[in-house]
């Protein structure tokens, strides 16, 4: 990557743009007869077995998700530990039969119910566990070591010297298959690795924060030592971010990292490449863990102008009056339909907004808050809130009504004329001031804006699950959303959708 270059995030993020016209005239069809596995399979690794006894902690949801740094109090995770937090972010948590086959159902959303994310295991000595490379498998709930020994020194030099990892026992490294959802959703995929993987973290963060338990979030690192490390060919499968877990002694030494040559078995009978998701990756790509160190810090500061609607400050609901959030994480799922005539209430809301925006620790974003992005609103059906579009303004803790109206239409429109956006009661959009953004962290900037929004979805998620609310993940026509709330969008691109509202319950007739 160049420095600070942005030239091919700008092509690709124009590129993958969603239009009216675009999506009449696309005529992709999907070739079910080669649809890929939605599982990564080794051949002739053995299974380490996770413990299925997963301990509980009790700690509603709401207040693990507000928190963005809880009080640590273990300084390693045990494998029980390990073996909750996987589960609870990337695991199967239900496997419904049907004629045909079986649906397996994990524990944060993705795009397609493609499952294109996969996470690797670097660790030193843990209890239960000995030093070692891992790759998750979520068919089985286990582990398959792909290297024996402490490789943690690999990954801190990637990092450049990034303190957490430096000091973490263990590093969660999540990586893309981009062939599993480009499948359907071609180039546009590289989008979904951030949206895919940020709920998948938005669950991990959440479970860290209940099992007190210190995360960090690096995306500056050098992808090429990442990715030989485990295995991947950054093409076709890639490492997009880490996360360090715990904190304790830094490794001792480095250990010699010849190429790994294990075998798979074949996603699909053939793969397609996709040269937008491979130009646009290795842009964003960093050569070393100098560039690496170079490139992480604060993000660019992104005033909004003085407000000139009416304010209204969050007013949230007790955060400890939710269940666990292991309970939330079992129950969460994507809510395929809305009950038109339902509303959440205003204190509902807050609670949504307040927890999904307190910040993300991370080597690229403040210590609190949103950082690269913005949360606008369309209210449908809110209790003690007019219907209209909204802006939330951070430094007031309030949601600043910029038009006041009936917007349903439009919002089901906007959500690619999908119903569910104008039956909900509130549609949260994340829109990034990219221009802003690639100029301070360049072509890998669009992953930074990308999984943030994605990030702060996932918590949207679950803070409506947590509240007994329906909840799903939408895309969108790009341009017309940025224009449906300009001027105060004006310049921003679209990373994220999430819609929320009364699920849609079949009425008993008597």
């Amino acid at each position: 990557m160049t420095e600070r270059d942005a030239t091919a995030a700008w092509r690709y993020h124009n590129a993958t743009k969603h239009s009216y016209w675009s999506v009449r005239l696309e005529g992709h069809q999907l070739d079910w007869a080669n649809e890929p596995l939605p599982f990564k399979l080794y051949r002739g690794l053995e299974p380490i077995p996770l413990p299925r006894d997963l301990h509980a902690t009790d700690v509603p949801c709401l207040e693990a998700l507000a928190s963005a740094e809880y009080p640590a109090e273990k300084e390693a995770p045990d494998l029980p530990t390990l073996a909750s937090l996987l589960y609870f972010s990337a695991g199967i948590t239900k496997r419904v039969r049907y004629p045909g086959g079986e649906i397996y159902f994990r524990a944060a959303a993705c795009t397609g119910a493609l499952y294109h994310i996969d996470l690797y295991l670097v660790c030193g000595d843990l209890p239960g566990l000995s030093a070692g490379v891992y790759h998750f498998g979520p068919h089985d709930f286990a582990l398959r070591r792909l290297r024996a020994g402490d490789y943690r020194a690999v990954l801190v030099d990637a990092a450049g010297q990034e303190p957490t990892v430096a000091a973490a026992p263990a590093v969660l490294v999540f990586a893309s298959t981009f062939w599993r959802n480009a499948w359907k959703y071609r180039a546009r995929a590289y989008r979904h690795c951030f949206w895919d993987s940020g709920t998948i973290l938005a669950n991990l963060l959440a479970m860290a924060a209940a099992h007190r338990l210190p995360a960090k979030v690096v995306l500056g690192f050098a992808d090429g030592q990442v990715d030989h490390l485990l295995g991947l060919d950054g093409r076709r499968e890639a490492s997009l971010f880490m996360v360090a877990l715990g904190r304790g002694t830094p490794p001792a030494g480095t250990l010699q990292v010849p190429a790994l040559s294990l075998e798979t078995v074949p996603l699909s009978a053939r793969e397609v490449e996709y040269d937008e998701i491979v130009r646009m990756h290795q842009a964003a790509s960093l050569a070393d863990g100098d560039e690496a160190a170079r490139w992480r810090g604060e993000p660019p500061p992104m005033p909004l102008p003085p407000p000139s609607g009416r304010l209204y400050p969050l007013a949230p609901l007790p955060l400890s009056a939710s269940e666990p959030t292991e309970a939330v994480v079992l129950r969460r799922g994507s809510t395929r339909r809305f009950d038109r005539g339902g509303s959440i209430s205003f204190a509902e809301l807050s609670a949504v907004v307040h927890c999904a925006t307190r910040g993300i620790p991370a080597d690229f974003l403040p210590s609190r808050g949103l950082g690269l992005n913005r949360l606008f609103l369309i209210v449908n059906a809110v209790d003690g809130l007019p219907s209209g579009t909204y802006v939330y303004r951070p430094e007031a803790e309030a949601l600043e009504l910029l038009r006041e109206g009936e917007f349903r239409q439009q919002a089901g429109y906007l959500a690619l004329e999908q119903p569910l956006g104008a039956d909900a009661c509130v549609d949260l959009y994340l829109l990034s001031p990219l221009g802003r953004v690639l100029e301070r962290f360049g072509d890998r900037g669009y992953r930074a804006a990308q999984l943030e929004a994605g990030t702060v979805g996932g918590k949207v998620y679950l803070a409506a699950y947590a509240l007994r609310r329906g909840a799903t993940g939408l895309t969108f026509y790009d341009d017309d959303v940025t224009a449906f709330f300009s001027p105060a969008a004006e310049g921003h691109g679209v990373m994220f959708l999430t819609a929320v509202g009364v699920p849609w319950r079949r009425r008993v007739q008597n």
